[in-house]
């Protein structure tokens, strides 16, 4: 695992900023399986191939900041 975040840049994390409301429900699926279930919550995740689909699927409800090394934690 510690050569796919060295390999992709690490850890990113992203923050719900819009509401899953009104949205297909394959989105709103993706939003828990990225840890988020309510507007301006936090979570810190890897950043592999498969959490950037995730993202890029629900990209208009999320900000994403990427995480220096060091302040995973």
């Amino acid at each position: 695992m510690t050569e796919d975040r060295a390999r992709t840049g690490g850890m990113l994390k992203v923050t719900q900023i819009r509401s899953p409301i009104g949205r297909h429900r394959d989105q709103r699926a993706t939003l828990i399986c990225l840890g988020l279930n309510k507007l301006h919550r936090s979570r810190v995740i890897a950043d592999t191939p498969a959490n950037r689909g995730r993202i890029e699927k629900v990209k208009h409800l999320l900000r994403v900041e990427p995480v220096p090394p060091g302040q995973e934690g």
